[in-house]
């Protein structure tokens, strides 16, 4: 149920053994090791040393633990990168080639390397494929991290034409398709054919779609190869990978799944928050400086447990300090606790700490481990050793994560138009959709994430924060479930290739919602106006659509200059304007309750959630709580008073 991250090539072999021995005594099962020496594992060309691999991986599986291998892929080495420079990646906004001396300095549209990374990744698994201590694989790591998808090499360049005349019939067609009338921007050939970086001003939204896909389809062809070699090498052991926020990646994360036996995330809860709460005044952040924000974290637990079928893990659980952030505090005491069990609590099948002892050198030096460099117990340490003997009394294998009654349908073709098309510098998509989970979480709603291509069959409540371009499937797959289905602005709003569609947005949508969207405007959020919904006036903020009625809707509530605001046509219903948490919080309250889905409004900083017939609690306040627990709850752990960044469990006894 818990493991860690070891790098035993960062210490002396004096160390290994007891090493081994410790993660053993404080109740860890897995050490995933290996992701970051290539440089060890192959020192000279063609040349390889795996005789201190074979030596950890044996200590390792003597002293009763499971071993998980990274391919090294993150980090290719000094010679290769002299051999091929053409591996390195270019900065699109600056034209630069990035250079050696940290990690991901590779381009995922580089023919060499991805012969090099099936080539080291081949080695890999057919020396340890069949071993009896190896459990499973994590492919690279941490995919698209520091903005890495997207490449202005020339042999982006080159792929993106190809890929491009895939696509499309003729340059003639995508002439037509992208609009290239405009501006004089029509070409006569596929390899006339530009990356759309580096012009003067906007390049042709379109061309940044297919720039988007194209560089999402790159990563995904790059991640399948290692999982072809590691599945045909390796049998019976699990893939997975290890993936960063889904909103940072730049990629179809579910498209990077697709062949994974479960994904994992790597958990930063202080980091997040910082970023995340960036702009937000110190009286608002400081509350959740040293315990993150309590919806942030389960944001992306619950995206991650919905791109594969298995329990997802956390490969990397923060410990303490990191150092990446904008600031870096400790977290408070217990909170490493409540952050394990917290994913526990949204289906995790295994959380795995980064990492076992903090190194004194390089550029992660000032990250904390469950060790300190000299080998003594960092604060975390203890609160693992809680853990261990809570986890020994829930028996969660026995309480599985069910399906929940509500889906928040996540579209990263709305994500990258938010990002090209902003159209309002406050809009975000991501924020967007996080608003729309805050508020299910704060009625204590358990929510789940689907596609646009996923099952939404035995959903009560479907929530589309934006849609950027409806498929006959996903339609098709609406209409047939039983659920109420709430769309947001912004919604049909483009073609495939972002025109605006037939007929105006929200263009397929209008056969679940008979009306049009006559126009846009968007609003500084500090200037907005109003609509009102149920006799209450709620504020009318950054997205604003003016609608009009095609054919029989109910209207629902309306701007105050009285269009349509909310529109509802039988389940489907349309909401015109981004507002805020209180609204949000109001109206999916009351679609809750019509969908037979029961809610609960939760202290501010109280979050719950049920695995199996196990109801979590959680207190990120800093005073006590009533635990929102029936009067028949069994607690297994705490009980009905919540301490300040403490937890209870409880089952119910009928």
């Amino acid at each position: 149920m818990l493991g860690v991250c070891y790098y035993p090539e960062q210490w002396p072999t004096s160390l290994w053994r007891e090493d081994a021995r410790r993660m053993k005594a404080l109740g860890l099962t897995y050490v995933r090791i290996g992701e970051f020496a290539w440089s060890r594992f192959e020192p000279e060309p063609g040349s390889y040393d795996f005789a201190w691999f074979d030596e950890i991986i044996d200590i390792l599986t003597e002293a009763g633990l499971k071993v998980v291998i990274g391919t090294p892929t993150a980090t290719p080495p000094k010679w290769l990168i002299d051999r091929h420079p053409d591996i390195l990646p270019v900065d699109p906004n600056t034209g630069r080639t990035r250079g050696f001396g940290s990690r991901r300095h590779y381009d995922f549209s580089s023919e060499t390397y991805l012969r090099e990374s099936e080539r080291i990744v081949l080695a890999l698994a057919e020396r340890y494929g069949e071993h009896p201590g190896v459990v499973g694989w994590q492919t690279d790591n941490e995919l698209s991290c520091h903005e890495t998808t997207l490449s202005a090499s020339p042999a982006a360049r080159t792929a993106f034409q190809a890929w491009c005349a895939k696509q499309y019939d003729s340059v003639q067609a995508l002439n037509a398709a992208w609009g290239n009338v405009f501006w004089s921007m029509e070409y006569r050939s596929f390899d006339e054919i530009e990356l759309p970086v580096g012009a003067v001003t906007e390049t042709s939204p379109a061309h940044r779609m297919a720039y988007r896909r194209f560089s999402s389809d790159q990563v995904v062809a790059f991640h399948d190869a290692q999982v072809k070699i590691l599945r045909a090498y390796s049998p019976g052991r699990f893939v997975t990978h290890n993936f960063i926020p889904m909103n940072e990646t730049g990629v179809d994360n579910h498209a990077v799944a697709a062949d994974l036996d479960f994904a994992a995330y790597d958990n930063y809860p202080l980091g997040r928050t910082d970023l995340l709460m960036a702009h937000e005044p110190a009286e608002v952040f400081a509350p959740y400086m040293r315990t993150g924000h309590p919806d942030f974290g389960t944001f992306f637990f619950d995206q991650t447990r919905g791109l594969a079928p298995g329990a997802f893990w956390i490969m990397e659980q923060q410990p303490g300090p990191v150092n990446w952030a904008n600031h870096n505090p400790r977290p408070l005491p217990g909170m490493v606790r409540l952050w394990t069990l917290e994913a526990f609590a949204h289906g995790a099948g295994v959380v795995s700490y980064f990492r076992w002892r903090q190194a004194p050198f390089a550029q992660e030096q000032m990250h904390a481990g469950l060790l300190r460099p000299d080998s003594t117990h960092a604060a975390a340490w203890p609160e693992v050793e809680a853990v261990v003997r809570e986890l020994a009394g829930l028996d969660l294998d026995q309480h599985p994560t069910a399906r929940a009654k509500v889906a928040l349908m996540v579209d990263v073709q709305a994500q990258w138009l938010g990002e090209i098309e902003r159209q309002a510098q406050s809009y975000d998509y991501t924020h967007v959709l996080l608003d729309h989970y805050r508020a299910l979480r704060a009625l204590g709603v358990d929510v789940d994430f689907v596609d646009p291509n996923g099952d939404v069959s035995d959903y009560a409540l479907v929530v589309v924060p934006a849609l950027m371009n409806p498929q006959p499937e996903t339609l098709a797959r609406l209409k047939a479930s039983s659920a109420i289905v709430v769309f947001g602005p912004r919604s049909g709003a483009k073609t495939h290739d972002v025109t605006l569609p037939e007929g105006l947005p929200p263009g397929p949508l209008r056969d679940l919602l008979p009306v049009r969207v006559l126009s846009v405007e968007t609003l500084r959020p500090d200037c907005p106006a109003a609509f009102a919904w149920n006799g209450q006036v709620y504020p009318s903020k950054t997205w604003r659509e003016e609608i009009e009625i095609a054919g029989e809707v109910q209207v629902l509530a309306r701007f105050d200059e009285g269009y349509p605001a909310v529109v509802r046509a039988g389940k489907a219903i349309y909401v015109a304007s981004l507002s805020d948490h209180r609204f949000l919080t109001d109206f999916l309250e009351g679609l809750c309750a019509e969908a037979g889905v029961a809610t609960q409004r939760l202290e501010t900083d109280v979050r719950i959630r049920r695995r199996g017939n196990l109801t979590f609690a959680f207190n990120y306040g800093a005073e006590a709580v009533a635990a929102p627990a029936p009067q028949d709850a069994r607690f297994l752990i705490g009980g009905e008073t919540i301490a300040p960044r403490d937890l209870a469990v409880w089952t119910s006894v009928a």
